[in-house]
């Protein structure tokens, strides 16, 4: 068996689009991955992403910026894409707990949907941090009433802003 690891869940239609819709900035991928190595020890990154054939630039620089990408069919609400990806997350963070590869989780979102998730990994000791865009964007109260540990990605800005090049 593997030994255990810590291992990141990005929900990354959350991710994006509250620090480009509500924060006003752009994300640098590979900024973000080094960061959450060095910050904590995140061996295996896995983003939940919507699978538009036209990103598939976005999901080669993940791919190459060490991302492990966990594509969820979209559907399409009118013109407007819909690949709500967490259940995907959840069961891959389940899964990696009961197949004991799990040391600690990294939740990166602001979703209360994620709040009996950390509860498992809490009751299991492999929760690790929750990762909010940011502490003043609605980052739920459920997530919030959980104890878990909680940093806002707003405030590594200067670190992780992509640069307008």
């Amino acid at each position: 068996m593997d030994a255990k690891k810590n291992i990141a869940y990005i929900d990354a239609a959350n991710l994006d689009k509250s620090l480009r819709e509500q924060l006003g900035w752009e994300m640098d991928y590979g900024s973000f991955r080094i960061w959450l190595e060095d910050k904590y020890q995140v061996e295996k990154a896995y983003i939940f992403i919507g699978l538009i054939p036209k990103y598939q630039d976005l999901y080669t620089y993940l791919q190459s910026s060490g991302f492990t990408l966990a594509f969820k069919q979209v559907v399409y609400n009118g013109k407007k894409p819909k690949g709500n990806c967490d259940s995907d997350l959840i069961v891959q963070a389940l899964d990696d707990l009961y197949e004991g590869v799990l040391a600690n989780g990294i939740i990166v979102s602001s979703d209360g949907d994620y709040a009996p998730l950390v509860k498992k990994l809490q009751q299991k000791n492999a929760m690790g941090a929750i990762l909010s865009p940011a502490k003043t964007k609605k980052c739920s109260v459920l997530l919030k009433r959980t104890g878990a540990p909680i940093a806002y990605i707003n405030d590594q800005r200067s670190l992780l802003e992509k640069s307008s090049e």
